[in-house]
């Protein structure tokens, strides 16, 4: 096997540096998404189901992606077309969902807004993939832990400056954070449209900075047979799609072990993290500010004839609030990245990656300490705002899970990658999504449910029941294999042929 080089820093920052930017995308829907569709009318119940567009999106697009971007050698690359193609329709969906009111000839702006998740979800999704298995492609296997960790901190510094902007846009360049009945602050729908332009800037600097190695030198450094797989490729084209489907499903169920046990530390950190961005919003709107949570059912809203002022200056204050703490776990997450590779070489990464989880978890459980309604001046040295204390303070169990969110980008996919067999790097990723996308399926059809019916629509407990959730997951971590040398075990031949939904 030809030995790959080795790769300078800024050679790994240009591979991920358009992560920055997709993320920089992903930030401002998770930040506000929850903020939109309730301003569209959505109620506390329907924002979890409405949520439940992007895991289904990850659960569909992320394997197809992966089995195609295998597949892929053009002149653009490898992955990299499909990098560029995601993040080009998620610029389109960003810029079209704020303006949801403006298209209500066609559907209700509500499903309108809907629909535009969905495909922002989508493109997202056909942008992740690919990332993920270009680090794996071009980063040598003795700089794998610094790959993903530079990936992690570049998806943390997107993700601060994509949480923040609609604060910023409101409290440093004056635009108004509140939303007309049926409409969307203007705030939000400038910050969109300068990370739509952003998101384009940053992936095409890594598509133009990034040469991804050609066939045969890829194989070589890989240690395959470039006549084997074109062998392997031509007998995949030429199979029916129930072979491949059979294929398919070959491949899940010969996954490697470690695969299977890093899923079930995935199904309870995923599930925590997506309660945390649909319910953060509302959660901290009753406990902190002390907004009742008859101010988030939509029926009760349509009975009045008027909302009170008071119940829109306390949902838009929150909401970017909610940007500026999710803004404080990224760069939290940023600077633990910077340290997370030296940490993980040193103590290891199965317990690197489970302490992280459990400071997650502890982050969580206190969000209910902090509901002091005092209101204080927070400093943010480009802006003064008074706010809650409790909100201030808030600001504290960010730094656990920041932490748990900078090991979740990374330790998964290091502790996986050398179990993957190369041919194979981006089916397997898109494979591992179904890991990330089950149980935020699972807590969105769930989580509205419990809600109401178990916590009475108070929104604080189901955050508290995230921590639970992330908890169970730092104690799963315990039970995974972390051996570089495993291998895949050998599929049957008709598991082999891999689903190429592409043909």
């Amino acid at each position: 096997m030809k030995q790959q080089p080795k790769l300078s820093f800024w050679q790994i920052w240009n591979v991920s540096f358009g992560f920055l930017g997709v993320q920089f995308g992903f930030a401002l829907q998770n930040a506000n998404v929850s903020r939109i569709l309730s301003d569209l009318g959505a109620d506390l119940h329907s924002l979890s189901l409405f949520w439940l567009v992007a895991p289904i999106m990850g659960l569909i697009i992320q394997p197809i992606v992966g089995s195609a971007s295998d597949h892929t050698w053009n002149g653009v690359g490898r992955r990299n077309p499909y990098i560029l193609g995601g993040a080009a329709a998620a610029a389109v969906a960003m810029c079209m969902m704020p303006n949801a009111p403006l298209f209500v000839q066609l559907m209700s702006p509500m499903i309108f807004g809907a629909v535009m998740l969905a495909l922002m979800d989508a493109s997202f999704n056909v942008a992740f993939q690919p990332f993920r298995s270009l680090v794996s492609d071009m980063v040598p296997a003795e700089q794998r832990n610094q790959g993903y960790s530079v990936q992690s901190l570049l998806i943390n510094v997107g993700a601060i400056i994509g949480s923040i902007l609609p604060f910023v846009l409101t409290n440093v360049v004056g635009l108004e954070n509140a939303a007309k009945a049926g409409e969307v602050a203007p705030s939000v729908t400038i910050a969109f449209y300068i990370g739509a332009t952003i998101m384009l800037g940053t992936v095409l600097w890594t598509v133009y900075k990034t040469r991804e190695y050609p066939p045969e030198e890829y194989y070589a450094y890989k240690g395959l047979d470039p006549k084997e797989v074109q062998k392997q490729l031509a007998a995949e084209k030429k199979l029916s799609v129930g072979d491949k489907i059979k294929g398919f499903f070959g491949l899940m169920k010969s996954m490697p072990t470690t695969m299977k046990q890093l899923a079930v530390v995935q199904f309870f950190s995923w599930f925590a993290l997506f309660i945390m961005w649909v319910y953060t919003m509302p959660a901290i709107t009753q406990n902190a500010w002390g907004l009742e949570a008859k101010w988030f059912d939509s029926h009760y809203l349509e009975s009045l004839d008027v909302v009170p002022a008071f119940v829109g200056e306390a949902k838009g204050a929150a909401g970017d609030w909610v940007g500026i703490l999710f803004a404080a776990y990224s760069l939290f997450a940023a600077i633990f990245s910077v340290f997370l590779t030296k940490i993980a070489n040193k103590i290891g990464r199965k317990l690197t990656y489970s302490l992280s989880l459990l400071a997650g978890g502890i982050g969580y459980m206190s969000f209910i300490l902090f509901n002091d309604p005092t209101p204080v001046q927070a400093n943010l040295l480009i802006t003064t705002v008074e706010i809650p204390t409790g909100a201030l303070n808030l600001v504290i169990p960010m730094i656990g899970i920041g932490i748990a969110w900078a090991a979740i980008l990374a330790m998964p996919y290091a502790i996986l990658a050398g179990s993957l067999p190369p041919e194979k790097t981006g089916v397997y990723m898109g494979i591992f999504n179904f890991t990330i996308a089950a149980p935020q399926i699972v807590s969105g059809l769930f989580a509205g449910w419990i809600l109401s019916s178990v916590f009475d629509n108070n929104a604080i407990y189901i955050i508290m029941l995230a921590g639970a959730a992330m908890i169970l997951g730092a104690i799963s971590v315990v039970f995974v294999k972390d051996d570089a040398t495993e291998s895949v075990p050998e599929p049957t031949d008709t598991s082999r042929k891999l689903v190429d939904t592409c043909n």
